[in-house]
């Protein structure tokens, strides 16, 4: 038998052997404890205070095949059978079962993968202390910190937990520890401040472990949905799902779903139970939503408000989370996906009780929009002219195209993605004809265009700025920037900075003019391009003369 293909059959066998295990907890074991039902009773009673693991050998193993893939290299294969009081391994065979102590197992750190982030969080490793901000797929290792500012993270740790990180919150990951390739994992966080929702997988008895910490209170799950929040001097507790052992170190109490908990140091640790806000009645609610807005509502109920939660059902990323008055919400804004909405009463100290949970998926769909102006064959004389539509689908953004060609190959200028109905380009349009559309967008992933319509720009020539002025005798020389497309120049002089009253007017060719001016009185002059084609042109700033 080739060693790769016995490796992929152990390991698909390793699985389904774990349902063999029992457990039994010791007072002063630091994991459950499994006992041998195949070992001898004085065997029991040596290692009945050792965290132990129980495997079944299958259908064609060996007991040499098994030790090699699931001991660490420092036990040899001859102490798992004195250990079993077993004399010869070939009497080993399929059906029988080995007690191994837990610390006997290849044990590596297994990482947690992010799944989702949304706004700001950042990640600070425990090797270096370097801190950098979080992004999707990123691994997180022992001793590894998130900080969630004004953003949410979901993790998913190695045997498929979820935790749903809080916005303002600082989780520690002290322990991600897997037992080879028994199943088995350990997992340790602590919660220094904020809040995280979890979703455990159930845990195999007899050594897997997870458990989060905060400064003042402890909670050890199996299998369970639940919630923890950690504050100046008190911590608590939501339990949706299963059970949570939960209080101050080594005063602790099995919690179940339906209720809440709290530990506080100023109660000298004393933990007080409470039963959660029953889930709300949530008014049905279409399975599909084809079109956004639309409302949320539930039956109204003495809770001084409710806290509504979205999760995309696929990565579990935390898409929005509030607090509502009222008995009713408007949703808005999803892209197109499945998603889950949790809405919970808040008890009168602001704790969410018993959710509902409702499943919904939207899709939109994006229509063309009705382009308004430019409109067709229309000719704009401003380089940067205003682009305005209807948009005539759901919950949609939209941006403007403009290219030289109706099969829009290659864009000229564009506009930023928004809600919007009206936008400028990307950038100036230089003198000519061109092609605009709006492309629309809705759920994020359907997308329509609009019809092309033509236009023209005539365009605009810049503002001519004045260089300098010489005076010699009773002339004044003015010189001016040239301007690339211009022909011509065209000068104004006034005796008032508003120009409503000109006394010479003249179209030079050249970038300098002399003028001849009366000593004694002021004046002003201002100049403009002026070009043979089409495009518009602006008068430069005045500039004031005086020759004494």
């Amino acid at each position: 038998m080739k060693s790769g293909s016995y490796g992929n059959r152990l390991i698909r066998a390793v699985i389904p052997a774990l349902l063999t295990l029992v457990f039994a907890v010791p007072v002063h074991a630091e994991l459950s404890v499994t006992r041998g039902s195949t070992a001898s009773k004085n065997a029991s009673q040596q290692s009945s205070s050792v965290p132990e693991w129980l495997y079944t050998l299958r259908p064609g193993e060996s007991f040499s095949e098994v030790a090699d893939v699931l001991l660490n290299r420092n036990v040899r294969p001859e102490q798992v059978l004195r250990y079993n009081s077993i004399g010869n391994s070939a009497s080993i065979g399929e059906g029988d079962a080995l007690r191994i102590p837990l610390t006997w197992l290849k044990r590596q750190p297994d990482p947690a993968r992010v799944v989702a982030v949304s706004g700001q969080v950042h990640h600070i490793s425990g090797n270096n202390g370097r801190k950098q901000p979080l992004g999707n797929d990123a691994l997180v290792r022992v001793g590894d910190e998130i900080l969630s500012g004004s953003g949410t993270a979901t993790v998913e740790l190695a045997d498929g937990s979820l935790v749903r990180i809080s916005p303002d919150s600082r989780l520690i990951f002290n322990r991600l520890t897997q037992y080879g390739k028994s199943g088995m994992v350990d997992t340790r966080l602590r919660l220094d401040h904020g809040e995280v929702h979890t979703q455990v997988k159930p845990v195999i008895e007899g050594g897997s472990r997870f458990e989060i910490e905060t400064p003042s209170a402890v909670a050890a799950v199996r299998g369970t949905a639940f919630s923890m929040r950690s504050g100046p001097g008190i911590t608590s507790l939501q339990v949706t799902e299963g059970e949570v052992n939960f209080g101050a170190p080594g005063r602790t109490r099995n919690i179940p779903a339906g209720y809440s908990a709290s530990v506080s140091t100023a109660a000298s640790g004393n933990l007080s139970i409470r039963r959660l806000p029953p889930a709300p009645a949530v008014n049905p609610l279409a399975p599909q939503l084809n079109r956004l807005p639309t409302k949320l509502s539930w039956q109204a109920s003495a809770a001084p408000a409710h806290r509504l939660d979205i999760f995309d059902a696929e990565s579990g990323r935390w898409v929005d989370s509030r607090r509502v008055n009222g008995s009713q919400y408007k949703l808005n804004l999803l892209d197109n996906g499945t998603y889950k909405i949790h809405l919970a009463a808040l008890d009168d100290r602001g704790m969410p009780g018993m959710p509902s949970i409702l499943e919904v998926e939207v899709d939109l769909r994006a229509q063309a929009a009705k382009l308004l102006a430019p409109q067709a064959g229309a000719t704009v004389d401003d380089d940067m002219p205003e682009f305005s539509w209807e948009l005539t689908g759901s919950n949609e953004v939209a941006r403007i195209e403009i290219a030289e060609d109706d099969s829009f190959r290659r864009l000229i200028a564009t506009s930023e993605w928004a809600p919007d109905t009206e936008a400028l380009p990307s950038r100036a349009l230089s003198p000519g004809t061109y092609y605009w559309r709006v492309v629309s967008e809705a759920g994020g992933n359907s997308v329509a265009t609009s019809k092309p319509q033509s236009f023209t720009v005539n365009g605009t020539l810049p503002p001519v700025r004045i260089i300098s002025v010489n005076y010699v005798d009773n002339q004044v020389r003015v010189f001016w920037e040239s301007v690339d497309t211009a022909s011509d120049y065209r000068l104004q002089l006034a005796e008032e900075p508003g120009f409503n009253n000109i006394i010479k007017e003249a179209t030079l060719s050249d970038t300098t003019a002399a003028l001849r001016l009366i000593p004694g009185r002021r004046y002003f002059v201002r100049l403009k391009a002026l070009s043979d084609g089409p495009l518009a042109s602006r008068w430069g700033p005045g500039r004031e003369l005086y020759l004494e």
